[in-house]
């Protein structure tokens, strides 16, 4: 699923048909917009499957002045009026950052072949909610380029992982093969701290736990110096003591790294933290070299200058 995507996923109602036509409603505001690239609405007949729609944009700045608009919160109120109700927050899906728990598996259908498609991925969704965490499967397609999306739901990545690595997955995956013209695709997902997802050959594959510890580093050592130098001497002023300004002082840390600098970093390096694009010796190289005078910048910036030395700077 190339730019950016939102996909909602809708409680089941009894009148099919009016859904149908409200998901319309949707797509004609959302056309209106800059950017505005393709919809789509999908309401199975199959109890395993979720209702949802679907609505892509060029980019993630396109995208957000939909979700942020009017247009959409009218829509999407009269939606409610009718009796169609969102069954949990907008999935947003954009390259390389998906939700948590939450994996996109692109297929390219062989002709022919859809309604037996529909049928397994139907049975593989009933399997699917038989683990625990799990949230939903949507099905979106076919889109203009004939590939179809499958959206799997689950509550953590690590209940995501333990389908992904389950038998039963294993012993479905020959049927759905069947249905293909080639071996469905994913797209990448990245974690909060760095490691990237990927399938390759039906398989996880994460990025090692050496190189998200290097990023990990990288970004926190600069985050941990620059709050002791200025916001601890703030709580302490306000009459905070030494073990709570600390404590207080983690808990922002922590929230800007899963929050912000953690997800700029793995942007940044993502080509780096890719378990199959950064596997090769050279690539793995040159992003430790680049992370290691990273390190060196940021040691020399706190060595030499007084100003952001927190044990040193005059109160």
């Amino acid at each position: 699923m190339a730019a950016a995507t939102v996909v909602t996923i809708f409680h089941r109602t009894r009148d099919r048909a009016a859904f149908l036509d409200w998901a319309d409603e949707i797509v004609r505001a959302a056309k209106k917009f800059s950017g505005f690239r393709d919809a789509q609405t999908v309401a199975p007949e199959s109890v395993d499957l979720d209702w949802a729609t679907a609505v892509r944009f060029d980019d993630e700045t396109a995208l957000h002045a939909w979700l942020d608009s009017a247009a959409k919160r009218e829509v999407f109120a009269d939606g409610a009026t009718r009796g169609f109700l969102g069954a949990n927050a907008d999935l947003i899906l954009v390259p390389g950052c998906l939700p948590p728990g939450t994996a996109v598996f692109s297929h390219a259908v062989a002709p022919g072949r859809e309604q037996h498609f529909e049928d397994v991925q139907s049975r593989l969704a009933a399997q699917i909610a038989a683990f625990s965490g799990a949230e939903g499967v949507a099905l979106l397609g076919p889109r203009d380029d004939g590939r179809w999306f499958a959206v799997l739901r689950f509550r953590t990545d690590r209940q995501l992982a333990d389908w992904l690595g389950s038998r039963e997955r294993s012993e479905a995956l020959p049927e759905l093969r069947s249905e293909l013209t080639e071996d469905f695709k994913v797209v990448v997902s990245s974690t909060p701290f760095g490691s990237i997802l990927r399938f390759a050959n039906g398989k996880a594959q994460v990025t090692p736990r050496w190189k998200t510890g290097m990023l990990i580093l990288l970004v926190l050592y600069p985050t941990v110096m620059t709050l002791s130098r200025f916001l601890n001497p703030v709580l302490i002023d306000h009459g905070a003591p030494l073990w709570l300004s600390t404590w207080l002082s983690e808990i922002v840390s922590v929230g800007l790294l899963t929050g912000v600098l953690m997800p700029f970093a793995t942007r940044r390096f993502r080509h780096w933290l890719d378990p199959v694009d950064g596997s090769g010796l050279k690539v793995t190289a040159i992003g430790i070299a680049i992370v290691v005078v990273a390190y060196a910048a940021t040691l020399t910036l706190f060595a030499s200058v007084r100003w952001l030395q927190f044990w040193d700077y005059p109160r």
